[in-house]
């Protein structure tokens, strides 16, 4: 029994390395709620989720209270009961799914610290211990995403994604096939259009890319089932969900409507770690393929968290977004290094991370 003595959320602002474009929006900071939690046999855990209010409909304020709303329901309970707990929670507060991944990463942690195990050893072990790192080319601009290719390639990444939309779709078209022609055809590379088109606009771009890309993410509406099923049928290109998929019923619909043939899984959207790995499970069993992503940008805490994830899933063909490394500055003593376009999953025990409470102040909201 481990009993849960003290949930401490905490709002922080990261300052990304550079803009990120995406649906046509630039993002230069990133608003991300940390969760703290302590026991009474001494074990601390961290968690973290980013506000997302276009995909779960939270912001840090909402994130903030949900938790000071559930604290007092689960303060003596015995952080090691993952189920149970999610259960409760769930029946505690519908929705809030950011808030509930932060809270339940931050119990992985520190029952994983209380029992001398990783995150990814609790979900059942690893699968792999290194994973092929996705970078994003988000600029918005051919020449600074051509550039970045080039860079990221000599560095040893082998898997892409455009952020496409907001834009010209013939420019978008433009951006691909010069991609393509830097990374080659031996690097995975997709795009990601995040629910900016209108139908029109994603079967022009599926039509014209023709099968220049990997898969072409979310390029309408997430609750669009009608709308990604016909693009879908339009393009010789893979279909992938994201904002689409919410839960194990989200998953199952766009299989069976053939709407999309995988999806990019997030811990924020599902409402938690066991609910991502739940996901994932099935999303083999369907012969889906999947993603693993953090949102935008976050700091090591949850990019540690994802990684964990990915080691101990079924099968991640659609590659890992690991976004701490577009962060400008990190709130651990051992950040999470790409080394070779490659993540190596922690050693130690829980996340396998030590969070610098100083760095933590210095981002504090």
């Amino acid at each position: 029994m481990m009993h849960i003595k003290s949930i401490t959320p905490i709002a922080i602002t990261v300052p990304l390395k550079q803009g990120i474009k995406m649906g046509g929006v630039l993002y230069t900071t990133t608003e991300n709620l940390l969760v703290r939690v302590e026991t009474g046999e001494g074990s601390v855990g961290w968690g973290e989720a980013s506000s997302a209010p276009t995909m779960t409909g939270e912001t840090i304020a909402s994130m903030e209270a949900a938790l000071n709303y559930l604290t007092p329901h689960l303060i003596g309970l015995d952080l090691s009961a993952f189920v149970e707990n999610m259960s409760l929670i769930d029946q505690l507060l519908y929705g809030n799914s950011s808030a509930k991944a932060a809270f339940e990463i931050a119990s992985y942690d520190a029952v994983g610290k209380f029992q001398s195990k990783s995150m990814s050893e609790l979900l059942g072990g690893a699968n792999r211990h290194q994973i092929p790192v996705l970078r994003l080319l988000a600029t918005g601009t051919l020449d600074a995403d051509s550039q970045e290719a080039k860079v990221k390639l000599d560095e040893g990444f082998q898997s892409f994604k455009i952020k496409v939309g907001g834009n010209p779709v013939e420019e978008d078209v433009i951006r691909v096939e010069k991609i393509r022609e830097i990374v080659g055809n031996s690097s995975q590379l997709s795009a990601d259009a995040n629910q900016v088109w209108n139908l029109a606009e994603a079967i022009a771009f599926v039509e014209q890319i023709g099968t220049l890309l990997d898969f072409v993410e979310q390029p309408v509406m997430g609750n669009d089932l009608e709308g990604m099923t016909k693009i879908a049928k339009a393009s010789k290109t893979p279909i992938g969900a994201d904002e689409g998929l919410h839960s194990i019923e989200d998953i199952v619909l766009h299989k069976e409507r053939g709407a999309a043939e995988g999806g990019s899984l997030k811990m924020i959207k599902l409402g938690g770690v066991t609910k991502a790995f739940e996901a994932a499970e099935l999303s083999k069993k369907l012969g889906m393929k999947v993603n693993l992503a953090g949102k935008v940008c976050e700091t090591s805490v949850s990019s540690a968290a994802v990684t964990h994830l990915a080691a101990a899933i079924p099968q991640i063909e659609w590659g890992l977004s690991l976004t701490n490394q577009y962060a400008a500055t990190d709130i651990v003593k051992n950040p999470m290094k790409i080394s070779n376009g490659m993540i190596t999953v922690p050693e130690g025990y829980g996340l396998g991370i030590e969070v610098d409470e100083e760095a933590v102040s210095r981002l504090k909201k």
